[in-house]
């Protein structure tokens, strides 16, 4: 019992306990503040890496509008209802 105690009284051991118990409950980088960052930050890299499929995807669009004029006339009819002279549209509900 007296061994027991001595050891829990370790001025160091206090210390130490003292410290851990402030960096992972109560400092401002706690824990808790950490895995929320990180869980925020891999919603973050998700994000970059499904913008830049979107940018890649949209680059290849216009590189086909820019070189070939017929993607650039079916993109035309499609987006902007466009027709040749004495055709007829029409438009269906989406």
């Amino acid at each position: 019992m007296n061994k027991a105690l001595k050891i829990a009284t370790n001025k160091y051991l206090l210390t130490t306990v003292a410290f851990l118990a402030w960096t992972i409950y109560f400092d401002q980088n706690d824990w808790v503040s950490l895995q929320q960052r990180q869980k925020e930050l891999n919603g973050v890299k998700a994000n970059i890496a499904y913008l830049n499929t979107e940018i890649d995807k949209m680059n290849k669009e216009r590189a086909g509008l820019l070189n070939d004029p017929n993607k650039l006339e079916q993109y035309a009819r499609e987006r902007y209802k466009m027709k040749h002279e004495g055709e007829d549209v029409y438009v269906t509900g989406k």
